[in-house]
């Protein structure tokens, strides 16, 4: 489900904070949902692994967003 989170950066990486909060606090609460993982502490593991992997699509639009900006002004 790697790339799914790296989707869900790419589309909400203008609001980065608010993506990677709801990864990781969504993610898990999914996963529990769904009964892939029960409540203990691999389900921290599990939040930490959401929040890099949405950190991943949100600095690729970041980084876009600034090639887009950087090309406007000149």
């Amino acid at each position: 489900m790697i790339p799914a989170l790296i989707v869900f950066g790419l589309l909400f990486g203008r609001w980065w904070r608010s993506a990677l909060t709801l990864a990781a606090l969504g993610w898990p609460v999914l996963l529990v949902a769904s009964g892939v993982e029960e409540v203990g502490p691999g389900l921290l593991a599990a939040a930490g692994l959401a929040v890099l992997n949405t950190a991943v699509g949100v600095l690729i639009h970041q980084g876009v967003l600034l090639v887009v900006r950087r090309r406007r002004t000149s």
